[in-house]
């Protein structure tokens, strides 16, 4: 009698259920892996094979036929070893088929039978959660990613015969162990930024509400200290975005040996010689730098550097927050709400607008270079702000400026009244437009004045929308009701229009 057991395979960030089916066939050996499984699949029936036999178990000498369905949908991944070896040992008469069925397994074998993580215990746990199957047994190395879903049984499991012993009722699997501490944060603090007052008051506004922003200046004058200090200022995660976090760079692989969820705000920053692949997701559906941002912070140095097809590969998900995959092998969605920091110089040599080095690029090659930022790319940042270089007496303050965590408090109340009036999770710059006069309710000068600024600067409508916006965020951290002349004014400060150049 066949045996059925079930696994689970990813597709993009989601789990789907997989029926891993086994007959044995009085035939020669063989073991034939049918329902479209990739190579590391097909490699299983290797490992399976000897893990049975290492852990005291006897493997069929039949021919073993392996389906996995749905057979359209491709398998990918090491997660199929342990089904696979329950589902043969099921269909051998070695474990109880019928208790065996209940439960969703998931975890890569070693030769010696024991248990290696696997990526995505988390999605698998919800596609558990989903199926109304009994629970899950992973290997002990992700159990304590999987408990993170509620109401699921989840069953850690070190080698291949405990599975074996709990299912025939001989010993128990024990639940996910404790959680480990938390992770540590970034110890980098805004007190060592000298100077740059705007700067600084354009970081807050970014970290508060979620807004994107680009530093523009010549080398030295703080652009990369400062983006490397936003996660200082920026509120802990909620328990709801620390799963989704979590989910996304378990979905990459990057949980997989560790031993905690991720508890603090993604900051991810790239080099500029990245792929658009290994930006927005590669051609197997996994997510890219993009999505492992989600909930935090993407920070692009040297932006004009960065590739063209991976700049504008930005263009969707500045808008829309999520990226739509689509290759070969399928389509997904993976969520890519962050705040984008960009830093760019003013000229390829650096120096355009500084006080006392002299730029040696011609205007041709200065207007080549600014033509990297693309018009659509510019209106999907918020805050465009010009940096200059520190004046060399304030280098050395020994008191040096605000310390991260006062500015972190008045994030964090803001975040709050965003929370409380635009609901929880999201921040002023994910007002959808259809709701943005309601929600950020400027008074009748400050919306004239806006006008004005449009028709002055010739301003495309998104970006007028991004700046009321912006001034919804200034008018949260001095605590309006609604928005003023003097909040709309301050946040087309810190926006240098993109036909603006510095003035050597």
């Amino acid at each position: 009698m066949p045996g059925l057991v079930h696994g689970a395979v990813l597709v993009g960030v989601d789990a789907v259920v997989v029926s891993v089916e086994v007959d044995l066939l009085r035939r020669l050996p063989a073991v034939a892996i049918i329902g479209l499984p990739s190579a590391s699949v097909r490699e299983a029936a290797e490992r399976v094979r000897s893990a049975i036999l290492c852990s005291g178990l006897e493997f069929p000498r039949f021919r073993i036929v392996v389906s996995l369905a749905p057979s359209d949908l491709r398998k990918e991944g090491t997660g199929f070893d342990l089904p696979m070896a329950v589902a043969i040992l099921a269909a051998s008469g070695q474990v109880p088929a019928e208790r065996a069925s209940e439960w969703l397994f998931a975890g890569e074998l070693s030769l010696s039978g024991e248990l290696r993580p696997v990526r995505g215990a988390l999605s698998i746990a919800c596609a558990a959660a989903a199926g109304g199957f009994a629970g899950v047994v992973v290997p002990r190395g992700c159990a304590r990613e999987a408990a993170l879903v509620a109401g699921v049984d989840v069953r850690a499991a070190r080698t291949l015969r405990e599975v074996v012993e709990f299912l025939r009722g001989e010993g128990a699997l024990p639940g996910a162990p404790p959680a480990e501490g938390v992770e540590a944060g970034a110890g980098l603090d805004l007190r060592d930024v000298r100077g740059q007052p705007e700067a600084r008051f354009a970081l807050e506004v970014a970290a508060a509400g979620g807004h994107n922003l680009l530093f523009e200046g010549p080398p030295g004058c703080g652009k990369t200290m400062l983006a490397a200090r936003l996660p200082g200022i920026l509120p802990p995660l909620t328990p709801e975005e620390a799963v989704e976090s979590t989910r996304v760079h378990s979905a990459a692989g990057l949980r997989a040996d560790r031993g905690s969820v991720v508890s603090v705000r993604p900051f991810r920053a790239p080099h500029h010689s990245v792929s658009s692949a290994a930006m927005v997701g590669s051609a197997d559906l996994r997510p890219g730098e993009a999505s492992l941002a989600h909930n935090g912070v993407l920070f692009l140095d040297e932006f004009p550097e960065f590739r063209r097809d991976v700049r504008e590969a930005l263009r969707a998900p500045l808008e829309d927050r999520v990226i739509v995959l689509a290759r070969a092998s399928g389509r997904v969605v993976f969520p890519a709400d962050f705040a984008l920091i960009a830093a760019a110089n003013p000229c390829p040599c650096g120096y355009w607008g500084h006080p006392s080095r002299a730029c040696v690029c011609s205007p041709s090659q200065r207007q080549r270079y600014r033509a990297h930022l693309s018009g659509p790319i510019v209106d999907r940042i918020d805050m465009r702000l010009e940096l200059r270089p520190v004046d060399p007496a304030r280098l050395f303050d020994a008191g040096g400026g605000e310390a991260s965590a006062a500015v972190r408090e008045r994030v964090q109340r803001c975040r709050d009244v965003q929370a409380a009036r635009n609901g929880p999770g999201r921040t002023n710059a994910s007002i959808a437009g259809d709701e943005l006069l309601a929600v950020t309710e400027p008074v009748e000068a400050a919306l004239r004045a806006l006008v004005e600024h449009v028709e002055q600067h010739g301003t495309s409508a998104r970006t007028a929308r991004r700046l009321l916006r912006v001034s919804r965020t200034i008018a949260d951290l001095d605590g309006a009701r609604r928005v003023e002349v003097p909040h709309v004014r301050s946040a087309m400060a810190l926006r240098l229009d993109s036909d603006e150049e510095a003035a050597p």
